[in-house]
């Protein structure tokens, strides 16, 4: 299983210059799209659960506080399993390493449709988290294998928009199948999409140029830039990602971020139908339209940062964070009964969300840390940023069942405290980015 999952060997050097160029403009791009629709899939199996709370609770199969403690059980494995296979991803075989997680994630959505038992739920959700950290780390890395670093920043932000991609096949696709046939078709669907995903990036996501006869990208477009790392090993650079003080505050301020992120996604659908009396395709469309102005933000976040400030990311991630704290704002504190505000708000905090997933959530990182430890820089990111939405889902479920009283023989629900961790979450995100404004980077 080890020998399957290793690194390919690189292999003699095939054809001319100008073939080598051709050869490698048709692979890279089939990395490019495999990996982008890959992820994509991989969110699809992980955001299931967000769609189908609601009939859960009225089918008096879970209650908020457990669904909450579900939802951490991905989060808490996940963040575990982002920094153990972000760091062995670096030395594996990533088109493999990646098919085989997002295919165990989908298998394990096709039988939870089977179980309605709490503990059977949140076992298998949990179990599911550590594959779902399968994902991230091989994508990332095949950019850094496929793409140079004046272009990375353009690639990673579309890479980025997987994420809102897949929450647009979630909200919409998902949604409608369970509107049709029941909660169980929130894992089914999921997970029937999840085998269409893995099948994809185990026949196009290539490994590295080497591994197929061509030279590294830096040597093929004579691509090198800042400090050198020539000479040192994978695990000594690894090494020095866990010592970088820069990296560990983008790691809490990703973390923070995560917070806020996941307290709208994950509990979104729920609020709007039981604070503003939305029904659940109403609901999920509303939350949706934050996954397609998520895909213009992770776009236009790295083609920005690349062309107009040098490959800089700070002003876009700053402006972003206090885009994204607006945003959440809006969404709670609005009066109820406005659609269009909460659409708008929706939007405004999709595309926040996409610029700050692109930058805090990973590309600050990766730029600052070395090529060769892009998996590292990403797992411990994720680490951080997964533990900080696992937190939200135990405390934001405490918090929604303890603060709902019945009157008058109807449910009330009260808002008002969670609002305030939310938004002060994403408000020191902001603040704690502000601390790697001046941070080098390496080859």
């Amino acid at each position: 299983m080890l020998k399957y999952f290793k690194k390919s060997n690189p292999r003699p050097l095939v054809g001319t210059s100008e073939e080598q160029i051709s050869i490698y403009n048709k692979l890279k791009w089939q990395v490019f799209i495999s990996a982008t629709l890959g992820y994509s899939f991989y969110y699809v199996c992980r955001l299931s659960l967000n769609v189908i709370k609601k009939p859960l609770v009225e089918a008096n199969i879970l209650n908020e506080s457990e669904l909450g403690l579900m939802g951490s059980a991905l989060f808490f494995s996940y963040a575990a399993g982002k920094l153990f296979n972000g760091f062995l991803a670096d030395k594996s075989n990533i088109g493999r390493f990646m098919s085989t997680g997002l295919l165990l994630s989908a298998l394990i959505n096709l039988i939870l449709g089977f179980t309605s038992s709490f503990v059977v739920f949140t076992v298998l959700w949990g179990i599911s988290g550590w594959f779902q950290s399968m994902g991230a780390a091989p994508g990332v890395i095949s950019l850094s294998r496929w793409f140079s670093n004046k272009e990375r920043g353009t690639y990673y932000g579309i890479w980025s928009a997987s994420h809102s991609i897949g929450k647009a096949i979630t909200y919409i696709g998902v949604a409608f199948f369970v509107s049709i046939g029941g909660w169980k078709w929130g894992f089914w669907g999921a997970g029937l999409i999840g085998l269409a995903g893995a099948l994809i990036i185990a026949l196009f996501l290539h490994d590295s140029p080497e591994s197929k006869g061509l030279p590294s990208v830096a040597d093929l477009k004579n691509d090198y830039v800042g400090k050198s790392t020539k000479g040192k090993s994978i695990g000594s650079l690894q090494r020095e990602v866990l010592k970088n003080p820069f990296i560990w505050i983008l790691a809490a301020a990703s973390c923070l971020m995560y917070v806020s992120r996941y307290g709208i996604e994950s509990w979104g659908i729920y609020y709007l139908e039981v604070q503003k009396g939305y029904s659940t395709i109403e609901a999920s469309s509303i939350i949706s339209v934050s996954a397609i102005s998520g895909i213009i933000g992770t776009v236009v976040s790295g083609i920005v940062s690349d062309r107009f400030f040098k490959s800089s990311r700070n002003v876009p991630a700053l402006l972003a964070g206090i885009l994204n704290v607006s945003s959440i704002s809006i969404f709670l504190f609005y009066p109820n009964g406005n659609p269009w505000i909460d659409t708008l708000a929706m939007i405004l905090f999709g595309f926040a969300i996409g610029i700050l997933i692109t930058f805090v959530g990973g590309l600050m990182a990766v730029d600052i840390a070395s090529k060769k430890t892009s998996g590292a820089a990403l797992g411990l990111i994720g680490i951080a940023s997964y533990i900080g939405a696992g937190v939200q889902d135990i405390i934001s479920g405490y918090l929604i069942k303890g603060n709902k009283t019945i009157v008058e023989g109807e449910v009330v629900y009260d808002f008002s405290t969670i609002a305030i961790f939310w938004i002060g979450a994403a408000f020191l995100s902001v603040v704690l980015t502000l601390f790697v404004w001046n941070a080098k980077h390496q080859d």
